[in-house]
């Protein structure tokens, strides 16, 4: 197998958009080659613990309400194209994700990352969770198969804070700026929501490589 890291954060559409075309194409080929591991990076390293209002965030990231407008018609364009079932009306507060990224690394170490990225993603972009929340993240770690009380009590304390942030500074470091971000045999970095047809080519090339 191939390793196939992935840096995203679980509130970025995009993330969303490239996972679900990564998924179509591993779908396609049958036998692909990759071993997913996920990794922090927060599109808002410095948004506050609580969050803010989503519509206060857009209009000041994107330049006021016309121009975020813009931006996320054109996202709900390509995720409508990709059968994604995303609704923005429904989310109230865009929370800062580092606790979320906590509770990724966690299920890494149980092997149950991917239920846990799957069930954020939906939590976030189709029921308007707040995916900052304590609560709402021990019921996301309890539906993923993981101790909800051991992680609340987890995300009540520092643990692992600094690594987080430690391990998004040194992607940043290393060149990332955007994500989602795929760095393949820890060699080659493919950056953006690429397409189904990109990915179908990349696992080919990788096929032929291991059966040269």
């Amino acid at each position: 197998m191939i390793k196939l890291d992935i840096l995203s954060d679980p509130i970025c559409p995009w993330c969303l958009i490239g996972k679900t075309r990564l998924e179509k194409a591993m779908e396609a080929e049958g036998d692909h080659p990759f071993t997913i591991e996920w990794h922090p990076f927060q599109l808002n390293p410095d948004m506050p613990k609580e969050g803010m209002d989503r519509r206060e965030y857009l209009e000041t990231k994107f330049g006021g309400k016309e121009n975020a407008v813009r931006v996320y018609g054109e996202i709900a364009r390509h995720a409508e194209e990709e059968g994604i079932d995303i609704d923005f009306g429904a989310i109230q507060r865009t929370p800062n994700t580092v606790d979320a990224h906590r509770l990724i690394h966690w299920a890494g170490i149980e092997n149950k990352q991917n239920d846990l990225v799957n069930a954020l993603f939906k939590a976030y972009f189709k029921e308007g969770r707040d995916i900052g929340n304590v609560e709402v993240l021990s019921d996301l770690a309890d539906s993923a198969g993981m101790d909800a009380a051991v992680v609340a009590k987890l995300l009540s304390s520092d643990a692992d804070i600094e690594s987080i942030q430690q391990r998004d500074e040194h992607s940043r470091k290393m060149g990332v700026n955007s994500v989602p971000t795929f760095i393949v045999a820890n060699q080659h970095a493919v950056p953006g929501a690429q397409s189904v047809e990109l990915w179908r080519q990349v696992m080919n090339e990788l096929k032929t490589q291991q059966d040269s």
